[in-house]
């Protein structure tokens, strides 16, 4: 048997602030999706998933009550499944009638430590915790997908299993689930998922080939001087002042390091020192966030970071300790895998305007774990309508999408699932 391994995703570590390159302001009169009858009979269903598991979110490889969820529904359809993979995960595995070629699909299943502001009937009752990011709609549309594969086996070769990942948030769920081997037995070609997208808006499809996200790390650095009275500061050595000057030198990097076909983010979020005014600091904390596309950057950013560091503190005199942290690297996508997805696209939203071809973020996912073992595709499934207020961006207090976009992203996936996993 050959294996689809369909995969539930959250979007990402770091990804509050995600900014598409189109704007939701952008007028698109796309056709209805052509969803198949038998998957649009699942949409009140699908919306009572996605309300239920909207209402008890949890927060990374806490998902306890979202996998219970899941189990009960995979028991309850037939479907095996395996619980436990990387403390909550669950890989639900659906055999075809013939032979095949192996497709993972992934989706993400935590939510967000933000106290939800929305006054509707589902809203969050976890004090503090919220579904922002819509991995709630993740799941659902990972659940609809099993659902009608588990009923209509004869539309596909192999088999398919859907991998429902903890913690996209942060830590990071993807990388202990392929650790534990839900990549393998049977080995996987190929995967795929998809992130519900309020920076486009309803009837869309994001999707292209090469770097879609970016990579997701950050740093601290303390920088050590010397304070003093704030009147003598002959008798000192200023870490505000070195501070500043490290802030201002390390925006050089983009401007002047980086290629300008290229793109790059280094950003300074935090800046801590001083305790009153008339005392010089003697130390300041200063951390931020790195974003870029191109790998070939990895180390280079690093580096580039400490030597700027370092040649401020000995021009001033003062010391420095500098800490860098790897997250996710970038969300990469195969060129054939994201012309498989752009095709199923365009069948579904029967309208030039309906695929946005070059859709990037400087968010990052830890899809990108999944896509660096195996060709495939990350794209994004336009949700936003201002009609009904429901714009508000990912990671906000009112965050919430069109729950109409939940058939149409099982209808791409099984599409996805029937035009790649054909007979051999």
């Amino acid at each position: 048997w050959v294996s689809v391994y369909i995969l539930t995703h959250n979007i990402c570590v770091g990804s509050a602030s995600m900014v598409s390159t189109l704007s939701i302001n952008t007028r698109v009169s796309p056709a209805p999706p052509q969803v198949r009858s038998t998957i649009q009979s699942l949409q009140s269903s699908l919306v009572q998933w996605r309300r239920h598991l909207h209402q008890r979110p949890e927060l990374g490889f806490e998902e306890t009550l979202t996998a219970d969820f899941i189990t009960q529904q995979l028991t309850q359809w037939g479907i095996e499944h395996q619980t436990g993979i990387a403390k909550t995960g669950i890989v639900a595995t659906i055999n075809g009638t013939r032979p095949g070629p192996v497709l993972a699909i992934r989706a993400d299943m935590d939510a967000l430590p933000i106290q939800e502001l929305n006054q509707v009937p589902y809203r969050s009752l976890h004090d503090g915790k919220m579904h922002a990011c819509g991995h709630d709609g993740h799941v659902t549309i990972a659940l609809g997908t099993a659902h009608y594969l588990a009923q209509h086996r004869e539309t596909f070769a192999g088999t398919v299993k859907i991998i429902f990942q903890p913690a996209e948030e942060g830590p990071g769920g993807a990388k202990p689930m392929i650790e534990a081997g839900v990549l393998s037995q049977p080995e996987v070609d190929a995967v795929i998922g998809l992130h519900i997208w309020n920076n486009l808006p309803l009837g869309t499809v994001g999707v292209r080939s090469g770097p879609l996200m970016a990579a997701t790390e950050y740093f601290h650095c303390t920088l050590q001087g010397r304070g003093g009275h704030g009147a003598l500061p002959h008798q000192t050595i200023d870490s505000i002042v070195v501070g500043a000057q490290v802030v201002n030198a390390l925006q050089t990097i983009v401007a002047r390091n980086i290629s300008p076909i290229d793109s790059a983010v280094v950003t300074l979020g935090e800046f801590h020192a001083g305790t009153a005014v008339n005392v010089i600091a003697d130390s300041a904390r200063l951390s931020g966030t790195v974003r870029y596309f191109n790998p070939e950057y990895r180390d280079f950013l690093p580096e580039r970071m400490e030597a700027i560091i370092a040649g401020v503190c000995q021009a001033h005199g003062a010391s420095y300790q500098f800490d860098y942290h790897r997250l996710y690297p970038p969300v990469i996508n195969d060129p054939t895998m994201a012309e498989l997805v752009r095709s199923v696209a365009s069948s579904v939203i029967e309208t030039p305007a309906g695929v946005v071809p070059e859709c990037q973020t400087m968010g990052g996912e830890d899809m990108a774990f999944f896509l660096q073992e195996k060709p495939g595709c990350y794209f994004f499934l336009g949700s936003a309508n201002p009609d009904l207020n429901l714009a508000y961006p990912h990671h906000h207090p009112r965050f919430d999408f069109d729950e109409t976009v939940l058939s149409t992203g099982v209808e791409i996936f099984v599409r996805c699932v029937e035009r790649f996993c054909t007979s051999e």
